[in-house]
């Protein structure tokens, strides 16, 4: 469960006047640290305006509370990955906080807000492949 979270460090830049035409948004997860059932996980929320037009970059971190943290951390420690229904929660609630704040950072200098696309979710693997695939993975 999410508990809190904070925003560390906030940069906004215009690079030129040319129309915004798509933008490019990447989450990173930069560590996880852990205390009991507690986590902290830093991230990195970089949104690039498409043509190098501007960027708006997000530094901070979320709380947690998870019951299965020790895993969570095992994960973390060997994979550099979170478990998928973690992530999935995790990588939704940066994308708001991110998303909605940036809205208000970017206004000043003419950017458009990085809009909140729709849940994040992770695709999960499977090994069979995807129909109509078949004979390409022969």
């Amino acid at each position: 469960m999410i508990t809190g979270g904070k925003i560390f460090s906030v940069e906004a830049k215009r690079n030129s006047e040319d129309p915004i035409i798509g933008l490019s948004i990447n989450i990173g997860i930069d560590d996880v640290v852990n205390e009991g059932n507690d986590l902290e996980i830093k991230y990195t929320y970089t949104a690039d305006y498409a043509k190098n037009v501007g960027m708006l970059k997000i530094i901070g971190s979320i709380t947690a509370s998870e019951e299965h943290a020790r895993e969570i951390m095992l994960s973390w420690k060997k994979d550099k990955k979170l478990p998928e229904d973690f992530a999935e929660v995790v990588l939704n609630t940066i994308n708001f906080t991110c998303g909605t704040n940036g809205t208000l950072v970017v206004r000043p200098i003419n950017l458009s807000p990085p809009m909140v696309p729709p849940r994040i979710e992770i695709a999960k693997v499977s090994d069979k492949p995807p129909a109509g695939m078949e004979d390409l993975m022969k």
